[in-house]
């Protein structure tokens, strides 16, 4: 006996969109992380503006070809869609470009029959996607030398300042703040570089019909619309770009967004209570926590990791849609629709945001010292086992002695120089003068200048 038809309409059902057009891009990031101008990229308005370029581009071409009357390309030139009847049609056809063609027809007369002539959809969606990417990178470009500017502006200021490197999050030997600073200048940059490379991989349109075999339409009107768009052609093009394109676009994003990662959980520790060496900035009325008053948290670094784990999801949802079946299927299609504008508007909202905390960054170079006294002296262990080396000791006997004594310092929690000073096998090849000249914590940020030198900063 089958169970009863479910009811048509469930008070609490979930109602998925019909029209393609009606999956929204990325709504939740658009109202909650995007900044104007990254929005108005991903709008629907910017994506109907340059469909209708790239249609009006190729009219122009076959036009000049002769193939389009010129009294029909003087009115094609004043097409126009109205937004909301293509969302009517959309609704009725379930195809979002059909309903764009056919809004497009209606201030037409006679020459609508010209418009998209020889054209599959997705030469006009996939050119006029790149448009938009261009236009997205260019801004993320933007917010990258944005970001450079304040790291460069902290590192110089603390190119100086001794802090304690870690490694295993366990005390090595000290280093200076800035170069910590500066490394990260110098990542933000290589960002730069993989973006333009980034955008050039995506600036591609292509104009050749359904399968991309030009039957339709010739190669050279191809490479002329491209031209005139400012993008390079897809060599051989199917029904689409090749989507390894995007991919790799999408993983450039994920690759800066985990840079970012890195600077924030940097940051994270550094301002833990038993470290706090630097603290994300905190504004006048801002609270962190809603039953403990004194709470400064990370909590906008700890926003920029949160993010950051989407891009590998991005990225691994962007290399799924490179394997397509033969010349193209559609499964790329509601993917694109939410990675690539999720991707562009976070990692924009990202940049700015990490550009105010590192602006805002607060820094103790007080307490930084403070922690490097913590350790009884014992990230000065490689100085002193490289000088019992110079001075004729085998390397694995100083290495010996010198964790020995490493090893009372940390137990008895005492000065490492103390236990060096009182062991024969030390004090017979280094004075207590050598000893001590070893214990100088300038010795360790004395080449930082060659650094900044080599960056540039």
């Amino acid at each position: 006996m089958y169970p009863e038809p479910l009811p048509r309409s469930l008070p609490h059902a979930i109602t998925w969109p019909r029209a393609r057009s009606q999956l929204p891009p990325a709504t939740a990031v658009i109202e909650r992380y995007s900044r104007p101008r990254m929005a108005a990229v991903w709008s629907e308005e910017n994506k109907l503006q340059k469909w209708l370029r790239v249609e009006i581009a190729v009219c122009e071409a076959w036009a000049r070809r002769g193939v389009i009357p010129r009294d029909a390309i003087e009115r094609i030139r004043k097409a126009s869609y109205d937004a909301k009847r293509w969302a009517d049609y959309e609704r009725e056809m379930h195809h979002d470009f059909n309903a764009f063609i056919r809004s497009l027809a209606d201030s037409l007369g006679d020459e609508s029959r010209f418009v998209h002539l020889g054209l599959t959809s997705y030469d006009v969606e996939d050119t006029a996607l790149a448009l938009r990417l261009i236009e997205a990178t260019e801004i993320l470009e933007e917010d990258v030398h944005a970001l450079m500017e304040p790291i460069g502006d902290r590192a110089r200021e603390h190119k100086d300042t001794l802090t304690m490197g870690r490694s295993h999050g366990v005390h090595a030997e000290p280093t200076s703040f800035g170069l910590k600073l500066a490394g990260w200048w110098d990542e933000v940059r290589r960002a730069s570089h993989r973006l333009t490379h980034a955008k050039e991989q995506v600036a591609v349109g292509k104009i050749s019909g359904p399968v991309g075999s030009h039957a339709t339409v010739p190669p050279d009107l191809e490479d002329e619309v491209c031209g005139e768009l400012g993008l390079l052609v897809e060599p051989v093009s199917t029904q689409v770009v090749a989507r390894d394109r995007h991919a790799m676009y999408v993983s450039t994003l994920a690759v800066i967004a985990a840079s970012l990662e890195k600077f924030a959980t940097e940051i994270r520790h550094l301002q833990r209570t038993e470290v706090l060496e630097v603290e994300e900035p905190f504004s006048e009325g801002q609270t962190g926590s809603s039953s403990m008053p004194h709470k400064r948290n990370p909590e906008k670094c700890e926003r920029i990791c949160g993010l950051a784990r989407l891009f590998r999801g991005y990225a691994v949802a962007a290399m799924e849609d490179v394997a397509l079946w033969h010349e193209r299927d559609i499964s790329h299609s509601s993917v694109e629709r939410v990675v690539l504008p999720d991707a562009c508007i976070l990692l924009d909202y990202m940049l700015d945001l990490f550009t105010e905390i590192v602006s805002g960054m607060r820094v103790y170079p007080e307490r930084m010292r403070e922690n490097i006294e913590m350790s009884y002296g014992l990230p000065f262990s490689q100085r002193v086992m490289l000088a019992l080396v110079e001075k004729g000791m085998n390397r694995q006997q100083a290495y010996k002695v010198v964790q020995r004594n490493a090893m009372l310092a940390w137990e008895e929690r005492k000065p490492f120089l103390d236990f060096l000073l009182d062991d024969s096998d030390v004090n017979k090849r280094l004075s207590r003068d050598e000893l001590a000249s070893i214990f100088d914590y300038r010795q360790y940020i004395k080449h930082v200048d060659d650094s900044f030198r080599r960056l540039g900063l």
